[in-house]
């Protein structure tokens, strides 16, 4: 390099992997295609889990749904289904995520907020009302109260006749990830797992199309972590879970083909690629190596992909239609099984009806008019995107190593080992836009003064005083003496090894509310008081 010659130009990932100006054949030296790649469909699935991937059948279009009253919902998964989406996901408010009753004081101001407000079998009867739930599939965002979620929805499927060996569908259940990135946990870490080892159990026997647990990185990227973070974070949980379905003495390959993930989708195009890829590889590994799963289907790493909340800004809110399109390229090019794009006014609020259509329709048109989905994993061999599939599973295999000195996932929890890391990593995000490292149109460059009017999702006053009105009429109505027996069962189970959905079904059939079953759980198993 002369005197003259500029300094050279350092770029980076979101994880902070340096980026060189040209890649090459160099770059892949003695690096083994069928080692590391495999063929599409086989291990170790780097290419994708299906060997004809899309060409076949484009990925689940699920949008993400879910606020006010079970009858709201119901009627935004009819318009989306109407639209084309090929399967529906829904979003509970936060009094059900932290199983309390509509008409709990903690509930004030938080009914249907965020999502839609379940009480009771009669809000789920009224969610699910003239849908099609022995074809269609449903997502379930629930984790503390998965497992009643999940029940109250077996509940009323049996209701319309159908069986649980015909319903399919996900719930997340996934509580370490609560402790780390999201808070809605109600009891401690390991009689938490119990829960999940249950559920485990009880779909193996009951549902078993079910996915039991979507091994969420999603919330861990929405907390501030990097793409490396989130796969070494859900993976270290991933690990967690299977080991306690193994020590409760489930067979891994009995409950782990029924194991899913769930993962973000930000901006930074091919290095969300690259991270999709090599979380692939490194689960079918872990299945295989560390847990000795003989069935191919153990170690498919299956996943949903969700496009990035935290990345859309409020300031020139229809930029973020582009943000969203990125995002959903990179879900599709590193083979996601379903998809969720965001509205483009959710920095505002809830999507409306409009925002949800175009979402759908940006799906559509990368679906069937970009051809991405002509031939299986279209960027493999790229020298770029192969060796950064390498640094980034380096990158997060360094994590899983420090965090099995630590004793596992829950230790390293209950130690704030990860919280310190995404922390820190927010941190530098938040810093680097502030100080204009990290250009955000609208935020920090390119910036409009002139505001244009953004219709905002109405919240109706009055929805709180009507759920908490059938809920109460839900009491009045029930067996009572029925119901208290139903409930001192569930608490003789929690301090016994019962599995724990068994009486927690019939204490839900009998109309006990979740915030009464939530309540028993309490009782036995505390509730968690994060430290620090």
């Amino acid at each position: 390099m002369s005197p003259n010659d500029p300094a050279p130009i350092e770029r980076r990932t979101d994880s902070g992997i340096v980026i060189r100006p040209v890649y090459t054949a160099a770059d892949l030296e003695g690096w083994d295609p069928k080692e590391m790649l495999g063929d599409p469909g086989g291990y170790p699935y780097t290419r994708g889990v299906h060997a004809e991937m899309y060409r076949r059948r484009l990925w689940t279009m699920r949008q993400y749904a879910g606020f006010g009253t079970a009858e709201s919902t119901n009627e935004r998964f009819k318009f989306l289904l109407g639209a084309g989406q090929t399967g529906l996901s829904c979003a509970f408010d936060l009094p059900t995520q932290m199983g309390l009753d509509s008409d709990h004081p903690r509930a004030e101001g938080e009914v249907g907020k965020v999502g839609v407000a379940i009480d009771s079998m009669a809000d789920m009867r009224l969610l699910l009302a003239g849908l099609p739930l022995d074809t269609v599939t449903t997502s379930m965002t629930i984790n503390a109260t998965a497992a009643i979620l999940l029940l109250l929805y077996q509940l009323v499927a049996e209701e319309q006749g159908v069986a649980g060996d015909q319903l399919g569908g996900t719930i997340q259940n996934d509580i370490l990830k609560e402790y780390v990135a999201r808070g809605t946990y109600i009891y401690p870490p390991r009689p938490s797992m119990r829960l999940i080892v249950d559920t485990f159990s009880y779909c193996a026997e009951h549902l078993p199309n079910w996915n039991t647990i979507s091994i969420s990185g999603y919330h861990i990227r929405e907390a501030g972590s990097t793409a490396v973070q989130e796969i070494a974070f859900t993976l270290a949980d991933g690990i967690a879970y299977v080991e306690a379905a193994l020590a409760a003495g489930l067979s891994v390959d009995d409950f782990a083909p029924r194991l899913s993930f769930f993962w973000n989708a930000h901006n930074n195009l091919f290095e969300e690629v690259a991270k999709y890829r090599a979380a692939r590889r490194m689960w079918a590994r872990i299945m295989t190596e560390r847990f000795g799963a003989k069935d191919e289907r153990s170690k498919v790493l299956r996943f949903h992909t969700q496009t990035g909340g935290s990345t859309l800004t409020a300031q020139q809110p229809e930029v973020n239609i582009a943000r969203v399109t990125i995002q959903a390229l990179a879900g599709a090019l590193g083979g996601t099984q379903s998809l969720h794009t965001n509205g483009f006014d959710e920095a505002l609020g809830l999507p409306t009806q409009r925002a949800a259509k175009i979402a759908l329709r940006t799906q559509q048109v990368v679906g069937f008019e970009s051809g991405i989905a002509d031939t299986v994993d279209p960027l493999a061999g790229s020298y770029f995107v192969e060796a950064l599939t390498d640094e980034v599973q380096k990158g997060a295999e360094a994590y899983l190593d420090r965090i099995d000195e630590l004793g596992g996932a829950v230790a390293a929890i209950e130690a704030r080992f990860m919280q310190s890391e995404i922390e820190g990593a927010a941190y530098a995000y938040a810093k680097a836009i502030d100080d204009g490292e990290k250009i955000v149109v609208g935020v920090n460059k390119f910036v409009d003064d002139e505001k244009e009017p953004t219709e905002v999702f109405p919240i109706d006053v009055e929805l709180q005083r009507s759920q908490i009105a059938r809920t109460r009429s839900v009491r009045e109505q029930r067996d009572q003496a029925a119901v208290e027996a139903a409930l001192s069962d569930v608490g003789t189970a929690a301090r016994g090894t019962q599995n724990l959905l068994v009486p927690m079904k019939k204490a839900l059939a009998s109309m006990a509310t979740l915030g009464e079953v939530s309540d028993v759980l309490r009782a036995e198993f505390g509730v968690y008081q994060p430290s620090g």
